[in-house]
This record gives C-alpha cells, structure tokens and sequence, in this order.
C-alpha cells in the first residue's frame, strides 16, 4: 500500500499534465473557431438564385434533476439547391424556417458557411404550388 507522500506526488504531477491538456483542448478549439470565422469572412458575398429543398431541426433536451426543470432548444436549418445542383444547408432562425417552405424559390444570399438571408420570388401561388406536389408525390 502506498503511503500518503507517495500519493501526494503522483497527484502533485498528474493535475498540471492535466490542466495542460484541458487548456490545449480549449486552444485548439478556439483557434478552429477563429479560422473558421476568418475563412468565411475573406469569402465573397454572394447573392444565387435557389429553391429550398430540405427542412430539418434539431432539438436537445437536458433535465436538471436537482430543480426538476426540463429545457429544450431548438436548431433550424434549411437546405438550398443552386443553378449548378449543388445543395448547400445552413442554419437559419426559427422565424425564418416557419416563414418559408419546401419548393420556395429564391435568392440565396450567403458568405462561405455563413448565412446572411433568403428573399423568396413573387410567384403565383396556384399554379406552382400544384406543380410541386405533383411533382414530389410522383418519384
């Protein structure tokens, strides 16, 4: 069995390798936040015409067992076809996905990953809304 001293010196050199893990751990994650935002801010602003194409949330759920509150918060994010075919998805606010609806077409405005906004084109309403029921319920 290992005396009081012995174990005192173990502690004494464990906790720093781990305070130096957590603090890289919290680096790395800082500057692959910051890289990101710096990525994003040197792309161009760019305005493309688009259709969403996918809706989705995400909801987490944590439970706090000593008040007995429940929390849930909740993600949107919408994805967005351009002319070339390519899909891009982003997340947006909860008041922007209720406003807008699979098969909306659009100008996509967007800056790298980050997204900036959606300006749905006057459509007659009818009509296209028709068209994409009919052509979503058929393949």
């Amino acid at each position: 069995m290992q005396s009081w001293t012995e174990m005192f010196g173990v502690v004494e050199t464990a906790l720093p390798i781990l305070f130096v893990v957590i603090l890289g751990i919290l680096a790395a994650t800082a500057a692959g936040g910051l890289l990101r935002a710096i990525g994003n801010h040197r792309q161009p602003v760019l305005s493309v015409h688009s259709v969403i194409v996918g809706k989705r949330t995400e909801v987490s759920h944590r439970h706090d067992t000593d008040t007995s509150v429940n929390r849930s918060d909740t993600k949107y994010y919408m994805t967005f076809e351009v002319e070339s075919g390519d899909r891009l998805e982003f997340a947006v606010s909860g008041v922007e996905y209720g406003q807008c609806a699979e098969g909306d077409e659009g100008k996509l405005t967007f800056q790298g990953r980050r997204y900036h906004g959606f300006e749905r084109s006057v459509r007659t309403y009818r009509t296209e809304l028709q068209e994409y029921r009919k052509f979503h319920s058929s393949g």
